[in-house]
This record gives structure tokens, sequence and C-alpha cells, in this order.
């Protein structure tokens, strides 16, 4: 009975010893399976905040690059736009000659005789060897120093073609910078003067050393009208897809992916409208900054982008802002101002047209083509007008020129009408473009003039088209137009031509023309 007891309390002890394990292996397991799942939450939670620091990040970008676009105009009001000519001077910069291991020549060999054979040797015979031997080293060294005759005979060949190729390289750096400064020199001249190539490739100067974003085109180009005091500018600007077309990320946490918000088509428009004027804005600002004379007092701008047409697949070239102002037109405006908006400045302030859709490369017409003030197609003065036999338009009488004007409009393919001399009403040619899409009835007014074009008589030329009910008014002198003249004609259905803008139709459309004043006045 004792015993039954005693193994009956060791089956206890052993049976609660067990269970004891086996809570405590369930224990054990819980605690693992806890601080698995407590490192997979970590993990987890990890992975999300990284994500969201992620996303954070590559908002920050966007708007950052935002940002960069939408201060254009505002972080370039502290930079002096004006070159210093003599800063630009180039001096000649060509290393010295190197010749490395060409300039020194080699060692000549020396001669080593073969030991001669001593008494013992020369008794068993070795001064037979001794003979061949020195009859080898002999031919040796003269193979040698033939070798080494050679080996000079080339390197100072080698020596005097490298002098002869730095003395070239030497001789085309004068050149070239005896040409850049000469060039910099006559731009300096031609600025005191009012030049028109002069002025144009100073501002080209100024206006490609202005610092832009990554992903600016850099190419722009001027064309100064002195008859006019005008600065036309071509600025080749950056594409739409210049706006990031996501406006934000987001941490998806569904998906456990970061993922980008598109930016709506109307924000990108918007923004992208503000970046083009802002472009506009600024590039008035540095042309009137840094014209040192004040020989520009208006300034056509043409913002063009050079693209792929989605449709044809074509390159196309549409523009997508055009404005024209004058210097007291833009001494008007606080740029730095915080509250200023670019767009409706050059929209309600310029009459700037801006394209409603760039994002779909709407194009706007420009104000003026840039081939009427292109330097390299227009230049007025002959310096050899004895040899250029090209018709002088200021020898014409006025009757003449009319009608050399309503010839020019007939060849650009318009229905001319010319009127007489007495009771035109201000009316010079009647142009009609007999379209049935675009039909149009056009004043035309010819001036033939020495001096700037007064405004009043561009105030009357608007007289007459809405007297006439006509679709536009195109007045042309040989001469040129004042800022008032400009600012007047600006919103209104008015088209002003120089003397300069003259000569580009006249070459467009193979007409053979030139202005050179001989000191005859015209009224």
């Amino acid at each position: 009975m004792a015993r039954g007891s005693g193994s009956s309390g060791s089956y206890r002890d052993w049976e609660a010893e067990r269970r004891r394990q086996v809570r405590a292996a369930e224990q054990a397991r819980q605690k693992r399976e806890r601080e698995l799942k407590a490192q997979e939450q970590q993990r987890l939670q990890a992975e999300a905040t990284a994500r969201d620091a992620e996303a954070a990040a590559r908002t920050r970008q966007l708007e950052a690059r935002v940002e960069e676009l939408e201060t254009i105009l505002r972080s370039s009001l502290r930079r002096d736009p004006q070159i210093r000519l003599a800063s630009l001077r180039r001096r000649l910069q060509v290393p010295p000659l190197d010749l490395g291991p060409l300039a020194h020549p080699e060692p000549a060999p020396v001669w080593k005789a073969p030991a001669p054979p001593g008494w013992l040797q020369r008794a068993f015979g070795d001064a037979q060897r001794y003979e061949t031997a020195l009859r080898q080293a002999e031919a040796d060294f003269a193979k040698a120093q033939a070798d080494h005759r050679h080996r000079e005979t080339q390197r100072q060949k080698k020596v005097i073609d490298r002098r002869r190729a730095h003395q070239q390289q030497v001789v085309e750096a004068e050149r070239a910078v005896a040409e850049e400064n000469a060039r910099l020199d006559a731009i300096e001249v031609g600025l005191g003067s009012g030049d028109r190539h002069a002025v144009s490739n100073y501002m080209d100067l100024v206006l490609q050393t202005s610092p832009y974003p990554e992903g600016f085109p850099a190419e722009r180009r001027t064309g100064y009208v002195p008859e006019s005091s005008l600065l036309a500018v071509e600025w080749y600007l950056p594409a739409p897809e210049i706006v990031p077309e996501h406006k934000l990320y987001k941490h998806i946490k569904t998906r456990k992916t970061v993922e980008p918000t598109p930016r709506s088509i109307p924000e990108t428009r918007q923004i992208y409208q503000r970046v083009i004027a802002q472009i506009a804005l600024r590039t008035l600002r540095e042309v009137f900054d840094a014209d040192p004379g004040k020989l520009i007092t208006t300034i056509v701008f043409n913002g063009r982008v050079r693209t792929v047409d989605p449709v044809t697949g074509q390159q196309i070239e549409p523009y997508l802002i055009t404005m024209r102002a004058t210097r007291e037109q833009f001494s008007a405006l606080v740029l730095n101002e915080p509250r200023f908006k670019p767009v409706e400045c050059v929209r309600r302030h310029f009459h700037a047209d801006v394209s409603p859709h760039p994002e779909e490369l709407e194009a706007v017409e420009p104000v003026m083509p840039f081939s009427m003030a292109d330097p390299r197609i227009v230049d007025p003065v002959d310096i050899i007008s004895d040899i250029d036999k090209r018709p002088n338009l200021l020898e014409l009488h006025h009757k003449e020129f009319e009608a050399f004007i309503q010839n020019l409009f007939t060849k650009m393919g318009f229905d001319t009408k010319l009127y007489q001399a007495s009771g035109d009403g201000g009316v010079d040619c009647v142009a009609y473009d007999a379209r049935p899409v675009a039909s149009a009835k056009i004043i035309v007014q010819a001036k033939l003039y020495t001096k700037t074009v007064q405004p009043t008589h561009v105030r009357d030329l608007y007289g007459t088209v809405q007297h006439e009910g006509a679709t536009k008014g195109i007045m042309i002198t040989t001469s040129g137009y004042g800022p008032d003249s400009y600012k007047f004609a600006s919103g209104k259905p008015l088209e002003l031509i120089d003397g300069a803008g003259l000569l580009a139709l006249c070459h467009e459309h193979n007409i053979p023309a030139r202005i050179l004043n001989r000191g005859k006045k015209r009224p």
C-alpha cells in the first residue's frame, strides 16, 4: 500500500513536471511568435516609413522644380545683365611646346672591347677566339652606331614636325584671338554709333549669358532696327513638357507602393503660360537694362518652341507667345511685387498674344516676323553703293513708291487696288485676301520718308481702318517708327512695317531693293 502510494506520488510529480515543461514550451513558443510578430510589425513599419519618406522626398523634388519655374523672373532681378566687353577680350593661351622624350637625344653607343687573352690563354689557342670576338664586337658596335644615327635622324624629324605643328597652332590661336578681339572692338565702336550689327551682336551676348534652369534651350537671336530703335528677339522656349507631369507622390498603403498623382491639364497649362510670360518679361528687363546708350525704345518678343507634331510626326516650330513693348510701358512695372502676375501683365499691359492651349501647340501669329529685323537679311546701308545695282527706294517718287508697294502686295498673293492721289481719304492701296475662309480687306498706307513717322499718321490710319470697315491696317515706310506709334498700335488691328521690314519682304519675294539715304530730304 505504501509502495503504491509512493509510486502514485512519483507519477503525479512526473506528470506535473511534464505539464510544467509543456506550459513552458508553449509559453516560449508564444513568446517567439510575439517577438517575430513584433519584428514583422517593425519591419513593415520601417518599410512604410521609408515609403512615406520616399513619397515626401520625390514630392519635394517636384515642388522645387515648379518653384524654380515659377521664379524665373524674380530670381534674375538682382543680376546685372550688362556685358563688359573688355572682360571678354581673349588672350593668347597656347601651352609651350612639350617634346617629352624627344627633347633630348639618345646617348650614343659606347665601345666595349672584349678582354684580350693572357699569355696562358694564348698558349692554348685563345688568340683565335679573341680575334673572332673582337671582329664580332666591332660589327655589333658599327651596327649600334648606325641604328643610333637612324633613331637620331628620326627624332630630329619628329622634333621638326612637332615644332612646325606647334607654330601652326600658335598662328591659328593668334588669328582666332585677333578676330574675336576685333569683333568685340567692332561691337564696342558700333554701340556708340547705333550700328545694326553691333547692337544685335551685343544683345546676343547679353541674352546668351543669362542663366536659365536645366532643360531650357539656349537658342535665341536678336535683330536691331535703328530706323525704329527696335530690337526683335526670337526665343526658343522649352516645350510644355518642362512642367513636371506629376503633382505629388503618395504612399498607397494598401498596395505598399509609392505612386504619382498626375497634374491636371489646366494646372499644367497655367504653369507653362506663367513660364513663357516670365521669359518674355525677363528678356525685356535684361535688354532695357543692358542697353548702354538707350538705343532701344521698343522690343518685339517672339517665343517659339521646336517640337514634333504628334499628328504628323513632322518637326514644327509654332509661336506660343508674341508681344511688343516700349521702354515707357516697361518702366511702369514693379517686377518684385509678390502679387505680380506675369500672364495678366503681358496680356493686359502689353496686349501680348499668349497661346490659350500651349499643351496642344496652338500657335499665335507673331506681331512682327523676326525676318523683318534679322541683320543677316536686312542691311539697308550699302557702302559699295556704286556697285550695287538694286533700285534705291528713296530715289522713287511718291506715286512710284505707292505702285511699288502695290506690286509687292500683289506678289504676296493679294488682290490690290491703288487709289488716286486726290480724295483717297488716307488710303494709298487696298489689299484683298479673297480666300473664302480668311477673307480680309486691308488698308495699306505707304510713307516714303527718311525721318521717323509721327504717331499722328498711325492714329489716322486706325481711323481710316474703322471708317472703311477694313479688317486690318498696314503702314509701310522707308524709315521707322517711334515708341509712341508702337504703343498706340498695340492691341489694335494695325501692323507697322519699317524700312528694315520692307527690305525683308522684298528679299522674301525676290524683289531687288535697297534703302540708301544720300542726304536728300523727304517730307
